[in-house]
């Protein structure tokens, strides 16, 4: 009820839509980037057109300025003498775009102008005294007889010098019209190319939503997170791998099975398969795009696997694998024998302390006290100089706690350990304490099967040194087994691998003890001895367990 409450309250609350989240982006960006090109493109145009005009109109202004007749004309007018050039003028400026062609005298006098009135007038400006004075072509902007325009000025010589001056004018309303029709043109293309980016973001927008199966982000999310607890409520081991082999999801009970819980969900993800398991990776490769059921094994257990194939329009992209524990008769067989044998062990231990009860009851009985006191002595003594010797050597309570109760391990299978009297341990962070206690412990309970199934060629014993009064932690443990087999040496640390042949070995103690060495930059060797023992050895770089 208080999850379909929070749902629907979840569901009723206003929210933008996928769909209309990605048209607001897709409009909102088009627009601006439409905005943005249609003002550089306006601005560009328009500067374009006025460097256009200037330059038409100096290369005009010169040309008028250097044609014969129009030089004749000027000269007769400074000799007050009449060479009438109007109609010749403006039949030059109507092949032209100018809105005028002014010519002048050295008094400044109109030769020609587009209104026969004004012919014999004074022009209006001083900007064009630089072209008499100085003789310069140049370009203004400044109000005329016929309004403000754009002026072109270029000075009339002869071989007296500068006799007059051309002015070609282009009106600024008739050049802003002009502008303002290119502009309207260009609009109506940047016009075009919006509704044309509009409709190509309605397409992407609808592909999207059938890609996502309509869905939007957040029911996206909390498919995910279904999924991930759906995966982890199954039993079963499930890994999906892509065509490279790559793991792209996988479930706590794989990750538990295949790495002992050392790796995380986000470390196995991205990783290749054969990382986690060559078994598996086999499995895949033989698959070859159908349904398959093989079998495979992690240490001693055997597995079924089922691997169903991603299909898609373009092809097998993946795999799902499904894995589970094969609990055939045989396997059944030997957990029960296995819990028999535990069972047939405490009903030993505990028929032993009985019998050892009813002497000391006896003794009490017949009140020969000192013999019960010097019983009970000799049944403590030796414990109690294994652990004064702890005590003594070990400041770390959890490693020396450990230590001890795999001496009374090692009592009872009648294996003789020792710790050597050199042995110093301080004390160190919780998490450094419990890789220290999975270190000593993994290596003391392989020493301790080990020489006890050699307990026929060699009496059983144990011996165990560690000290860290140098800048690292020195793990020795030997034992008088029978050795690794040569066929396992290269092999030995790896997950499932196991020199044992008991069914309840697994081959994980050595692997988890690589991960702690592997975490903290340590060292992990082993050597058979002169004495047919064999060493293993840990070195631990107290800075690394420190960080």
């Amino acid at each position: 009820m208080l999850y379909n409450r929070a749902s629907s309250i979840t569901h009723n609350e206003p929210r933008m839509t996928l769909k209309s989240y990605l048209a607001l982006i897709t409009v909102s960006t088009i627009t601006l980037i439409v905005i943005a090109v249609g003002l550089v493109f306006g601005y560009t145009l328009k500067n374009s057109y006025l460097d256009g005009i200037s330059n038409r109109g100096l290369e005009l202004a010169r040309v008028v300025a250097h044609d014969e007749k129009v030089i004749h004309a000027v000269q007769q007018s400074n000799k007050n003498q009449t060479f009438p050039i109007d109609d010749y003028i403006e039949n030059l400026r109507n092949k032209t775009d100018a809105s005028y062609i002014v010519v002048v005298n050295k008094d400044t006098i109109r030769l020609s102008h587009p209104n026969p009135t004004r012919i014999g007038q004074t022009f209006i400006g001083d900007d064009i005294y630089p072209a008499l004075n100085e003789g310069k072509d140049f370009t203004s902007v400044a109000n005329g007889s016929l309004g403000k325009a754009i002026r072109h000025f270029a000075p009339i010589t002869d071989k007296t010098g500068v006799i007059g001056a051309v002015s070609v004018g282009y009106l600024s309303q008739t050049a802003s019209e002009l502008i303002a029709q290119h502009l309207k043109e260009a609009g109506l293309l940047v016009i075009f190319v919006y509704l044309l980016g509009i409709i190509i973001a309605v397409v992407l927008i609808a592909k999207l939503k059938r890609t996502f199966l309509s869905l939007e982000p957040e029911e996206i999310v909390q498919k995910f997170k279904e999924h991930e607890l759906i995966l982890d409520s199954i039993r079963d081991g499930i890994i999906a791998i892509d065509h490279e082999q790559k793991v792209t999801a996988i479930n706590s009970m794989a990750i538990e099975w295949l790495t002992m819980n050392t790796t995380s969900r986000s470390e196995a993800i991205k990783k290749p398969l054969s990382t986690l398991s060559q078994s598996l990776s086999h499995c895949a490769l033989d698959a070859n795009e159908q349904i398959t059921q093989q079998n495979f094994d992690l240490g001693n257990r055997p597995f079924n696997a089922n691997l169903y194939p991603i299909q898609i329009s373009k092809g097998n992209i993946g795999y799902v694998i499904v894995f589970f524990p094969n609990q055939g008769d045989k396997a059944l067989e030997q957990e029960l024998t296995a819990t028999k044998n535990y069972a047939d062990l405490l009903r030993a231990k505990t028929h032993e302390y009985s019998n050892r009860l009813n002497v000391l009851s006896g003794m009490l009985q017949v009140e020969r006290y000192t013999d019960a006191i010097d019983y009970l002595q000799q049944e403590s003594d030796g414990d109690q100089q294994v652990l004064r010797r702890i005590i003594q050597t070990m400041e770390n309570s959890a490693v020396a706690g450990l230590i001890f109760a795999k001496h009374n391990k090692a009592k009872d299978l009648k294996v003789d350990m020792t710790m050597d009297d050199d042995c110093q341990l301080g004390r160190y962070s919780s998490n450094t304490n419990d890789a220290l206690v999975t270190l000593v412990g993994n290596l003391i309970d392989n020493a301790l099967l080990a020489a006890w199934s050699n307990r026929h060629l060699a009496a059983p014993y144990v011996t165990l040194y560690i000290s860290d009064r140098s800048s690292h932690i020195l793990i020795q443990i030997e034992d008088s087994g029978a050795g690794v087999d040569k066929e396992l040496e290269k092999r030995i640390l790896d997950f499932g691998v196991s020199s044992k042949h008991h069914a309840e070995q697994h081959g994980i103690g050595l692997y988890l003890v690589k991960k702690i060495v592997d975490q903290y930059q340590g060292s992990l060797d082993w050597e058979r001895s002169d004495k047919e023992t064999t060493v293993f050895s840990i070195y631990l770089e107290k800075r690394a367990l420190a960080e």
